[in-house]
This record gives C-alpha cells, sequence and structure tokens, in this order.
C-alpha cells in the first residue's frame, strides 16, 4: 500500500469537513494535515488542531520562504497548507488536505500525485440552507460564499474524482472506496 497525498475540497457547507472526520475516525492510514490562515479562530477552534492561526505578517513570511504547498487568499485572509508538515506524514500516512478548489489545483500543480475529489451538494437550494443555518455569516457574507460556490463547481472537471453528499454514509463509503483504491495502485 502506498502513501497518497488526497486534496478533498468543495464549496463551504457542502459537508466536507465532517466527511473527513469520519474518514480520519475509521481508517488508520490517514492523517489530516493542519492549515495555516490568517483568519480570526471561531468558537471552540484551537490554534495546532483544526488550523495554524498565524498573524498576515507571519503568513507573507511564509510565503517568501516557500514553506506552503499551496496557498490563497480569499474573504480577507491568507490559507495554506504547510509543505514540511505534509511530506513529514507522508512518510508514515496517507494525508488528506481539506483545501479549497484554488489551493487543490495549486497542491496538484506542484506535487502532480494528489489525487483531487471534489464534494458537491445534491442541489444549491439545499447548500444555501445549511450555510444559513450555520448563523455564523451575514446574508452579504452567504452572497459572497455563494459566488464562490458557483466559481468551485465550474471546476469540476479538473478533479480526479467528484463526490455528491447527498447522503452522509453513502459519501463516505465512496470517498472509503476512493481513497482505498488510490493507495492500491501500483506506483
Amino acid at each position: 500500500m502506498r502513501n497518497v497525498v488526497f486534496a478533498i475540497s468543495g464549496p463551504s457547507g457542502v459537508g466536507k469537513g465532517t466527511l473527513v472526520k469520519l474518514l480520519l475516525k475509521e481508517d488508520d492510514s490517514l492523517v489530516s494535515s493542519v492549515s495555516c490562515t490568517t483568519r480570526a479562530p471561531r468558537k471552540g477552534e484551537k490554534n495546532g488542531k483544526e488550523y495554524f492561526f498565524l498573524s498576515r505578517e507571519e503568513f507573507i513570511s511564509r510565503i517568501q520562504e516557500n514553506d506552503f504547498l499551496e496557498y490563497d487568499e480569499h474573504f480577507g485572509n491568507y490559507y495554506g497548507t504547510p509543505r514540511s508538515f505534509v511530506e513529514r506524514q507522508l512518510k508514515n500516512k496517507s494525508v488528506i488536505l481539506e483545501i479549497d478548489v484554488v489551493g487543490a489545483l495549486n497542491a496538484k500543480r506542484l506535487m502532480p500525485q494528489t489525487v483531487l475529489i471534489m464534494i458537491v451538494p445534491p442541489d444549491l437550494k439545499a447548500l444555501q440552507q445549511r450555510l444559513a443555518g450555520r448563523g455564523s455569516e451575514s446574508e452579504a457574507q452567504r452572497e459572497e460564499r455563494m459566488r464562490r460556490v458557483r466559481y468551485e463547481l465550474e471546476q469540476q472537471s479538473k478533479y480526479d474524482y467528484v463526490v455528491v453528499n447527498d447522503d452522509l454514509q453513502s459519501s463516505k463509503r465512496r470517498l472509503q472506496e476512493i481513497i482505498k483504491s488510490e493507495q492500491n495502485k501500483e506506483c
């Protein structure tokens, strides 16, 4: 079995975080990469667990040092995957990058062996309801997110796999099948 980098992305609110948590809980061959961000922590988030929370100045310094496998700025904040963390983890396990579309495509460009998996909603209305149900953003912020969603969904053809999250358990099983298939491929 080989260790693989899996970039799992999809629109905000599609359930990718929940799916990744389920995969990690059930499969000890996987580890999640911890990204860096300049955004403020949300309630309950801890530095080094959900993200490494960095100042804007520190993040920019790390960009200049080529310390990111990928990074992007959106919604006024930087997000990035520390290259050294991924490379260290890949020696022992497959690594899941839970990142946005731009980041996934950048990671694939820098590490062509990265397997891209997009999680998509069954329809846009369901996604709008999930985002509104969070209660963490204003209506204007949700509208901006929906513009981003449309862009992200247009990138599906660049992905190796697309999984519709219309049922959590069947989506999880499909992801498990994809992961095992890729890990068992000959180099």
